[in-house]
């Protein structure tokens, strides 16, 4: 099918002014999608507005900046358009810098960490070759407690550079999942996971749906085993659900926070969404934290009160959120794909319901369970045991 007449159209409508409303338009099929790909390059040269339009891959389509698509959806290469809305990390509730001169700082197993039983584990596994996602801010490179298991990962934002963190939310993320640093800095849940940090957020924490797509795609193409997904928005965006639906056919494990709303009955997406697995916060008094979005659409609960992790420029802060709390979930499955890489997303979720430790809560309906590292790792190296020999 010729895309000429469609771009034509496209490149008159695309608005480049502040605030900018993007769509994303999702084409029938991968033969229509890349027809006018090829066709968008052709015209690029001519036509100065296409460079806005961005492609989406894995799930045939583009993002750009048009205020209105109605006379789009009369081609009939277009399946469905729908707002690329844009989605806000879950920003901390608190922020508490806690300066420590370098040269004063022990080795420290942040205190959610412990809570999990991560340590007690260590013996068997730390981890060792998982390689997670993390979808964020970036992360600092430098950083002493990182620099060991920091992979390479991409930019968004600014494609032509590293994914360095100037916000500060993504180093804090990695530090909880694999900080490794244990001569004189903190000790995160799963200390030789693999850390490929994806810079999707802006230094203000924003990003659109599209570059959290593209995220999962560049996911999928590197071979991730876990995506660490700290954000959401109250909004349901298809797009994104097909993109997680298919990193989770492929056997990746999808984690979400909730939200820092401390809503009862309903939490954000991504972690709405079935195929993920949705995180809550609890306290450090053992019970679910105020700030968190809770109820029967939530997963498993970890420490998200008081987090004491890495900052950039060699700094720590403690924050709290179900941010937080995510992290630390991803560690511990780290720790278990360490073990059994054959788990399914499935099975991993259905472990770690099963093996929490039940949180004090007023409501007597709903169980909340908090993350048990001992005994999850203790389920997964039984039915790995079980399974072998049933082959046998």
């Amino acid at each position: 099918m010729n895309f000429s007449s469609f771009l034509h159209y496209l490149d008159r409508h695309i608005v480049t002014k502040q605030p900018v409303s993007r769509q994303i338009i999702r084409f029938q099929n991968r033969k229509e999608f890349q027809s006018c790909l090829r066709q968008l390059k052709k015209l690029k040269p001519s036509l100065s507005k296409l460079s806005h339009v961005q492609p989406i891959g894995i799930i045939h389509a583009i993002s750009c900046p048009i205020q209105s698509s109605k006379n789009i959806m009369k081609h009939p290469a277009i399946r469905f358009i729908e707002k690329d809305t844009k989605i806000k990390m879950h920003s901390p509730t608190t922020f508490n810098p806690v300066h420590v001169p370098t040269d004063e700082l022990t080795p420290s197993i942040p205190w959610g960490v412990k809570e999990i039983k991560a340590p007690q584990v260590w013996k068997f596994t730390k981890g060792d070759g998982i390689k997670v996602s993390v979808i964020d801010t970036g992360v600092d490179f430098n950083h002493p407690d990182l620099k060991e298991q920091l992979q390479r990962g991409f930019n968004f934002i600014y494609p032509h550079m590293p994914p360095w963190d100037d916000n500060g939310h993504g180093t804090h993320i990695a530090g909880t999942i694999a900080a490794s640093n244990e001569e004189n800095g903190i000790v995160g849940a799963a200390p030789k996971a693999l850390l490929h940090p994806i810079k999707a957020f802006d230094h203000r924490g924003t990003a659109y749906s599209s570059d959290i797509i593209q995220a999962i795609e560049w996911s999928i193409r590197n071979q991730m085993d876990i995506i660490n997904m700290s954000f959401g928005m109250s909004n349901r965006s298809q797009s994104l659900l097909d993109a997680i639906k298919q990193a989770n056919d492929l056997g990746i494990i999808t984690v979400a926070s909730s939200g820092n709303d401390g809503k009862k009955e309903t939490i954000d997406y991504p972690a709405r969404f079935t195929p993920t697995i949705s995180v809550g916060a609890s306290s450090s008094k053992k019970r679910l934290a105020s700030f968190s979005n809770r109820g029967k659409n939530i997963d498993i609960y970890a420490p998200g009160e008081k987090i004491f992790s890495t900052w950039p420029n060699r700094k720590y802060v403690e924050l709290n959120g179900t941010s937080m709390a995510t992290s630390h979930v991803s560690g511990i499955i780290a720790l278990m794909l360490s073990i059994n890489r054959d788990l399914s997303p499935v099975k991993i979720k259905t472990i770690l319901k099963k093996t929490g430790t039940p949180l004090g809560s007023t409501n007597k309906k709903m169980i909340a369970k908090e993350i048990n590292a001992v005994k999850a790792l203790r389920y997964v190296k039984k039915l790995k045991l079980t399974n072998h020999k049933s082959k046998k």
